[in-house]
């Protein structure tokens, strides 16, 4: 069969560009590139406890049969749901199969024709996506910058209005001023909604996120919440008011018209959250200062951008000379991978260093050190 022309064209331009995407299978070298931060996806701890737990509630089921609005809501979703509220502080939880399900559930549904999004410019993909299927207006301010936003808001007469922010940005591991934003949302009568993917298990002393940790909880209209991250596992969260949980329920299509999680899912999302203690965040927490503090003894702190998470990301400009640097670090052992166009701006190409808590000091000091000959 003939593959279509325009498609083609695309492949090619991606070849020729060497920007090409493919599927790599992993390998043993040491890990700096994954989103496990605290090491429970590979924890058999967790693997053992999750599947005892089905035992001792005698679930012998594969799957979840269908939608939560037919056959799929067994036993373990409201038992889940109700632990998520209470941890998080929030009414209500509403499990999502995915991060991106979430994204693309709630802003293809919540804002209605009429109201506007602002939206940071470096917003996540799924977020974009999301925006897209809305029928609502949508404007990007610039970066983290709250003088931008109020500007625009200034110019934005309309009775809804959602600003949309990340509590750590995954390209480049910053992370906004809640406190301003929750100032300035107030000032506006405007609904602040935060993706917290890559804070949950690394900021607040349970890893609940840094919403939490700043206790604005109670200020945001909506929270994100995942679990391919730091929890290791799978599946995502919207946290909101009783009204928000019903409304989702109803009207938000990437829930309504899927199959539910399996109670293995659910079972190890469970078993995830009690894996959240202070001490394997507290290590989570040594390894950021301990690297940051490596990549200024090195004189390496003009390539980085400066973050407090766990994501630290080097800018080295231009793909050939990343995807180098990035094959010299892998051949020497390490797990790395180059971040480059199209999935950030041209010329912003980058390593991003992913750390860990199972991350040793000694393998942080190497990295850097061989970083260090490179650029």
């Amino acid at each position: 069969m003939n593959f279509p022309k325009k498609l083609e064209q695309k492949l090619i331009q991606r070849t020729t560009s060497n920007t090409l995407r493919s599927l790599k299978s992993d390998t043993n070298r040491i890990d700096f590139y994954s989103n496990d931060y605290l090491g429970l996806a590979q924890s058999e701890s967790v693997f053992d406890q999750t599947h005892q737990l089905l035992l001792d509630k005698n679930i012998k089921i594969n799957g979840a049969t269908g939608s939560r609005l037919i056959s799929g809501n067994h036993q373990l979703y409201q038992e889940t749901e109700n632990y998520i509220a209470q941890f998080h502080n929030s009414p209500k939880a509403l499990l999502f199969n995915s991060g991106y399900d979430a994204n693309v559930g709630f802003f293809s549904c919540v804002p209605q024709r009429g109201d506007v999004i602002l939206y940071d410019e470096y917003i996540h993909a799924s977020i974009r996506d999301g925006i897209q299927l809305s029928n609502a207006k949508s404007y990007k301010f610039k970066h983290n910058d709250l003088e931008n936003l109020d500007e625009m808001l200034k110019r934005v007469q309309h009775d809804t209005i959602y600003i949309v922010t990340e509590s750590v940005f995954s390209m480049d591991g910053d992370t906004p001023n809640l406190n301003g934003l929750v100032t300035v949302a107030k000032k506006h009568n405007a609904y602040l909604v935060v993706d917290e993917a890559h804070a949950l298990g690394v900021f607040g002393e349970k890893g609940e996120g840094l919403v939490q940790q700043l206790q604005l909880e109670n200020e945001v209209f909506a929270r994100i919440i995942t679990y391919g991250k730091a929890l290791g596992c799978h599946g995502a969260t919207i946290l909101g008011s009783e009204k928000l949980y019903s409304y989702l329920i109803n009207f938000s299509r990437s829930f309504i018209y899927t199959t539910g999680l399996s109670p293995h899912a659910l079972a190890t999302i469970q078993v995830a959250y009690l894996h959240l203690k202070s001490e394997i965040i507290q290590q989570l927490e040594e390894n950021i200062n301990f690297f940051k503090s490596e990549v200024i003894r090195l004189q390496l702190d003009n390539s980085f951008i400066e973050s407090n998470s766990a994501i630290h990301c080097s800018v080295i400009s231009g793909i050939e000379k990343t995807k180098a640097i990035a094959l010299q670090l892998q051949e020497n052992g390490f797990n790395i991978k180059p971040i480059l166009s199209p999935t950030v701006p041209e010329g912003q190409e980058r390593l991003r260093f992913c750390l860990h808590s199972f991350n040793s000091k000694k393998d942080i000091t190497t990295i850097l050190e061989q970083l260090a000959t490179f650029v």
